[in-house]
């Protein structure tokens, strides 16, 4: 048993079942006399629902799994040499594919008897946009390892164009006479009155008041995990100090008792001392009378 044959275990297990399944692997490890393992094993966190849901498309769609790693990979080549037109392809291509493997994973979620929110689908799909711009997360992710959502990702940060990228240059439009114009700007939407800004400021508040909402939730739902995972790891900490003490208190009897036949054979071996003085002496005093009585 090692630690990554556990973790793999582990984290295909509903999160609610995973707590009991991971103190059975650190009391099986302790009692082998493996402290590391049991060590290693207690330290594992118990997933989020969003990132075991997630976790399913690596676990029974790796097809699609490798696809979407592949696309992150791509992604990240198209933003190093800043090809403008594979960004525009490849930016469609993740947005469709994360809508439907979001829906695939609650999906699976729901044949595994684990029901989904939408904000903890909502949180699958950062998960997802996370692979496609983290090569680490996705190494996590495809591994079956993924505890809960990184941190937000914003874009593909940290990713440096490459030697000699030409950032992409906008159009230029072309006058009636063929000769190009500066960089062309998009024309101004005009507004279709006030009852359409009206409108379009409710939709965008109605969109801000849906966003705050998932953030919440999604706040909540780390906040809920940092607490389980603190619950977790002092349940682990209780059980591995109980099993100490019992060792300990086993340990103790087992010398008191050594002690006390240690005691007693002391006592008897130094009665059957006094028996064999006693019986050399006895000896000596008739050698001594049978010497004396002689011719």
């Amino acid at each position: 048993m090692d630690v990554d044959a556990v973790a793999l275990e582990l984290y295909g297990l509903k999160p609610s079942e995973f707590t009991a399944a991971r103190d059975a692997y650190v009391a099986e490890a302790r009692k082998a006399g493996d402290k590391q393992l049991a060590a290693s094993v207690a330290a594992l966190r118990r997933p989020t629902v969003a990132a075991w849901t997630a976790g399913l498309l690596a676990r029974h769609r790796p097809q699609e799994a490798r696809r979407l790693v592949r696309l992150g990979e791509a992604l990240r080549a198209a933003h190093r040499t800043l090809d403008a037109e594979r960004l525009r392809k490849l930016s469609h291509d993740q947005h469709v594919v994360i809508g439907r493997l979001a829906r695939t994973a609650g999906a699976l979620a729901a044949e595994a008897g684990q029901s989904v929110s939408d904000p903890v689908l909502y949180e699958v799909e950062r998960i997802l946009h996370a692979v496609l711009a983290d090569a680490d997360v996705a190494a996590r992710w495809s591994g079956g390892r993924l505890a809960k959502a990184p941190e937000t990702v914003s874009g593909f940060t940290g990713l440096e164009p490459s030697p000699g990228a030409t950032p992409p240059r906008p159009a230029r439009a072309r006058r009636p006479d063929g000769s190009e114009t500066e960089h062309a700007r998009p024309p101004k939407r005009v507004a279709g009155g006030r009852a359409e800004q009206a409108r379009r400021e409710r939709e965008e508040a109605a969109r801000a008041d849906s966003a705050e909402a998932r953030a919440e939730a999604e706040r909540l739902e780390t906040a809920r995990a940092a607490a389980q995972d603190l619950v977790d790891r002092a349940a682990v900490a209780v059980q591995v100090a109980g099993e100490d003490v019992q060792a300990a208190k086993e340990r103790l009897v087992t010398a008191r008792a050594a002690s006390a036949e240690a005691t007693a054979g002391l006592r008897e071996a130094g009665r059957t001392a006094a028996k064999a003085r006693a019986r050399a002496e006895a000896a000596a005093r008739r050698v001594e009378e049978l010497g004396g009585g002689g011719p």
